[in-house]
């Protein structure tokens, strides 16, 4: 008798990145130019064994990543992988090193090697929630460097795919938004979210069955965080206004949103230095001519080059950007984020430091 259907899934959803992870790694030992880490310039450590990768996941005790614990454990032991874990202890609740303990004890059980807690500290920019992903993602990056790990295997499911998508339509955001997570992201995909085409029942079934303790974060229950309402309040509104079904739908318009985004970035790359002059600079009758969605990113792209924060960069600072080409009345710069300054001058548009 084979494994509950709930254990089946989550191992083969596993095992799936774990293939990728595997042909991706081989290819980047044969040429080692592909293990450079992009934009910093960095090369990424390879793991001191360079015939066996080593796959992190990122596990806060939650039934999600503990299900995705146990089943890269499994997994890891039938394939040239080597599976470890880390834990980030927030320092947002009392006790919180306790429990981080705790579930580097489970995850040793599992015979994960290295098993590690990180405690980080969160700041404010941004708001509670955004400061605690940006803690997050800054102690996994410092531990998959450290270790020298090829992946880091992430806990979201498709429901937290599908508050995403609501997220970025609440804000008013544009596809880019609308397409949610990625399978995989980061410095050469060094991130992989497994479960992205599974509910989250599924995962705490697994868990179930297998007798895994889990922790209920009391943060995702706490109506003072946005994504917390809308789990509890929002989406189970959306579901019984317009049915079940709900949460697969915002799911598949992820997908589609992220197809037709990369799209548009293809298009705007190659459209980049075909809207500048001889010295580089931007032509203001050029990017009058592109479609809007081509010529928005193409300003966005050079406000980035320019110095301001890709995270900063909203909407409607592309907006008044994009009216110095479509509707050029004499304005004024436009200040952008990062001490950024966009204005118009003979016909050319001029992004930089002010």
């Amino acid at each position: 008798m084979g494994p509950h259907p709930a254990v089946a899934a989550i191992r083969l959803a596993v095992r799936r990145v774990l293939h990728d992870v595997l042909n991706e790694f081989a290819d980047r030992v044969q040429r080692p130019e592909l293990a450079e880490a992009g934009s910093c310039g960095r090369r990424r450590a390879l793991p001191e064994r360079p015939d066996t990768p080593l796959v992190l996941v990122a596990c806060s005790g939650g039934a999600d990543s503990m299900a995705l614990a146990s089943a890269l454990a499994f997994e890891a032991r039938k394939l040239a992988v080597r599976a470890g874990g880390i834990t980030v202890d927030h320092n947002l609740q009392d006790g919180s090193d306790t429990r981080a303990a705790e579930v580097v004890a489970r995850l040793a059980a599992m015979e994960l090697d290295p098993v590690e807690a990180v405690a980080v500290h969160v700041g404010r920019d941004g708001g509670p929630e955004a400061a605690a992903r940006d803690a997050r993602y800054a102690a996994l990056d410092a531990a998959a460097e450290r270790h020298g790990a090829t992946a880091v295997l992430l806990g979201h499911t498709r429901d937290d795919q599908a508050e995403t998508v609501l997220l970025g339509l609440a804000r008013g955001s544009g596809i880019r938004s609308l397409s949610g997570m990625a399978a995989a992201s980061g410095p050469a995909g060094r991130y992989r979210r497994p479960f992205l085409q599974l509910d989250r029942q599924t995962a705490r079934k697994a868990c179930l069955v297998q007798s895994l303790p889990v922790w209920d974060d009391p943060h995702n229950v706490d109506p003072a965080y946005t994504r917390s309402r809308l789990r509890h309040e929002g989406l189970p509104a959306l579901e019984k206004a317009l049915g079940k079904g709900v949460v697969e739908a915002l799911a598949r318009t992820a997908q589609l949103s992220r197809d037709d985004a990369d799209a548009l970035d293809t298009w705007a790359a190659e459209a980049d230095s075909a809207v500048r002059d001889d010295t580089g600079e931007l032509e203001c009758a050029k990017l009058y001519a592109l479609p809007p969605a081509v010529r928005r990113r193409v300003l966005r792209r050079a406000a980035v080059e320019a110095g301001a924060p890709a995270g900063s960069l909203f909407a409607r600072h592309i907006e008044e950007v994009d009216r110095l080409i479509t509707g050029w009345r004499g304005q004024q710069a436009i200040n952008l984020p990062g001490r950024v300054e966009a204005l118009r001058q003979g016909g050319r548009l001029v992004i930089r430091q002010s």
